[in-house]
């Protein structure tokens, strides 16, 4: 299974924020700590905002925080979230992509068995397992 930048960089900003959850954060701060571009930075944090992992407030004194606990925060959730608009395979795709094998194809169900175990075996952890405090949790 591969996983997008875009879903890397989501847990990479939720691991941050669970390291220090009473300390808001900038886009621009977490941008230059996790070296991404500020631009791609917002897309995530507004996709994780939007799934309902961060809140958000502008201004002064806002910034960005989570919106769970992180004990409850399942990592195979985070990913099926971030990664539900991109399909394993193309046969996975909404139209059902180009494959010339459809109609016989058996690798199909496999994938999606194969996925699930995946994600089932993410959803054993939780971002608190993962949190990052920029030490080596031991």
């Amino acid at each position: 299974m591969h996983l997008s930048l875009f879903t890397d960089l989501g847990l990479r900003v939720l691991m941050r924020l669970a390291g220090s959850p009473d300390e808001p954060f900038s886009a621009r701060s977490l941008a230059t700590e996790l070296q991404v571009s500020h631009h791609h930075l917002t897309k995530v944090v507004t996709a994780l905002s939007t799934g309902g992992y961060l809140k958000t407030r502008r201004g002064q004194y806002g910034g960005i925080n989570l919106a769970v606990d992180p004990a409850m925060i399942r990592l195979g959730e985070v990913v099926r979230a971030l990664e539900a608009s991109t399909p394993l395979v193309d046969c996975f795709r909404p139209d059902g992509g180009s494959c010339t094998l459809k109609p016989g194809c058996l690798l199909k169900g496999r994938l999606l068995k194969a996925r699930e175990s995946f994600l089932e075996e993410l959803n054993a952890s939780t971002l608190e397992d993962i949190a990052y405090t920029g030490a080596a949790k031991r």
